[in-house]
Formats: structure tokens, sequence, C-alpha cells
């Protein structure tokens, strides 16, 4: 039990949302809670008091935490019917902590500002694994000031904690972080096809090239995934979707050319053509089998 428990609100409880929350009830702070869907049982049978909107959630805690799916999600959330913004006074704190839109985020902090409250973005990477075990890395924009205050909260939910910049900075990192994990994925499924078609063991190549200078994140948990078949969300193939949405607009309205993860996203579309919207984002892989009529694990 902390110290100093705060009253803390959290709205979005899904497969990333509902384990930041449970760090946080189990630091001992007083937990608000709201999501659109069941609230999962650990949560339910917690200390959490559960809320009938967003704006409730608001009105009864300090700090609100927001873990939601894409940008328009957060805009109702914030400015909607009975909204975050409609249960707000001055001195709270709202902290986004979904990946959305950078330009979209600044526009949205203004407004919080207009009501004398605080805004940080703070998206996250590390998926289902990270959200459970606490070690997700946490990219943050806004205030210093105000990042320091919530950064013991953070710390609750990650390991890898930066303030990149201002508002908009942190969501601006994350999309620089999906751009990289795409093109890992890509990357890991195109050297392991490539080997099973050859001939070898993709588990055995991969076991090789985790112990040189090919080794990644990427090709340890996901590489493992595509040998063993395994496409179970963990973080799926729609939100990364998304998040290479935001990646290719904003490239377009900066006049920046990014020819891979265009790549990426349309590898992306051809798995969701094939009914893979909700897969793990590891199962790419399978367009690339279907370009080239293989599948890993098959015989050569």
């Amino acid at each position: 039990m902390t110290s100093s428990p705060l009253k803390i609100g959290f709205i979005g409880l899904g497969i990333m949302g509902a384990p930041m929350a449970g760090h946080l009830i189990a630091a001992g702070h007083q937990l608000f809670v709201y999501t659109r869907s069941k609230v999962p049982e650990a949560i339910a049978t917690s200390s959490a008091t559960q809320c009938t909107h967003a704006r409730g959630v608001a009105a009864r805690a300090d700090i609100i935490f927001t873990m939601v799916p894409d940008t328009p999600d957060v805009e109702k959330l914030l400015f909607g019917e009975d909204g975050i913004a409609a249960g707000l006074t001055p001195g709270k704190t709202v902290v986004d902590m979904s990946s959305i839109s950078p330009i979209a985020t600044k526009v949205f902090a203004d407004k919080i500002k207009a009501l004398s409250c605080d805004m940080l973005d703070a998206p996250v990477s590390g998926g289902e694994v990270g959200a459970r075990n606490a070690t997700l890395s946490i990219m943050v924009g806004g205030d210093e000031a105000v990042f320091e205050r919530v950064k013991p909260l953070f710390e609750l939910m990650g390991k890898n904690i930066t303030l990149v910049g201002g508002n908009g900075d942190g969501q601006t990192a994350k999309v620089a972080n999906q751009i990289i994990v795409a093109l890992n994925i890509e990357a890991v499924a195109e050297a392991l096809l490539f080997a099973a078609r050859a001939g070898a063991d993709p588990a055995r190549v991969r076991q090789a090239l985790m112990g040189g200078f090919a080794a990644s994140k990427i090709l340890e948990v996901h590489g493992e995934r595509m040998v063993k078949r395994t496409f179970n969300p963990g973080f799926r193939i729609e939100l990364h979707q998304k998040d290479l949405n935001l990646a290719l607009s904003s490239a377009r309205a900066l006049g920046v050319s990014l020819p891979n993860t265009a790549i990426a996203q349309e590898l992306f579309n051809a798995c969701v053509a094939h009914g893979g919207r909700a897969w793990d984002h590891s199962a790419m892989v399978r367009a690339l089998e279907k370009l080239a009529n293989f599948e890993i694990g098959q015989p050569a």
C-alpha cells in the first residue's frame, strides 16, 4: 500500500488497460473506472469504483487515464455527451495513453488547458505482455512539471519512461515506434519464410539468429509466434493498421516518403482481406506465405 493514495480515474479496460489499471489498484490508489464493454473480473472484484460514464470518473478523480483504440474514440470520450471535459474542475490532469493522431492530440490538449486543467499524451509500447508485467515503454508529451507529478504512476505501469517533448510529441514517438515494429515484423517474416522454403528448420534458424546482429525483440517474440503459429493477439492487426495510417497520413502532410511503411500496410491489408483483422500483427507473415504459396512449418 502506498502512504499517499490518490484518486485516479481509468477509462478503457481492454487487453492493455485492464492490467495497467490493476497495477494502480495494487499500489493502493483509489480507482474510479469506466469502460464500454464488461468490466473485467479482476477489476470488478477489486476495490475500484465502477462509474456509468466518463463524466462521473472525471468528477471523482484528480488524475484521469484513458486507454482506448483510436482518435475518434478519444475525442468522444473527452468532449462528447457525459465526457471527461464535462466532469473536470480546475487543477485536474488528463493522461491519454491511447495511440492516436499527434495533430489531434495538440488540439485536445489546448481544449483541456482552456478548462484550467493539464493534459499529457503518453502512448505505450510493449503489448499485452508489457502491460501485465508493468514493463511498458511510455512516451510522454506535455509540460515537464505535469510529467514529474504523474511519473510515479507511470512507474507502476512501465520501465522505460521518457518525456519526449510538448503535447503531441509522445504520439509522434509512438508512430515512429510502430513504423519500426511493422518493418521488423516484415523482415523477420521474410527471413523465416525464406529459410523454411529453402529446407532449413525455421525454429533453429531463429535460434541461431538470436545470437547475432539480427537479434531483436521482434525476432524473439514474434518470430516464435510465426514458427509456432500462435496468432492470438497480442496486438491486433487492425490496431497496427490504424497506427500506420497515422504514419502515412502524417508523412503525406509533411512531404515525407515512407515506402516500406506503405508496403507493410499493404501486407496488413492483405491479412484483413483474408479475415485477419483480429490476428496478432505477427500474422503479417501469412500475407507473405500467400505470395509464396508456402507456409512456415510445412515440408519444403
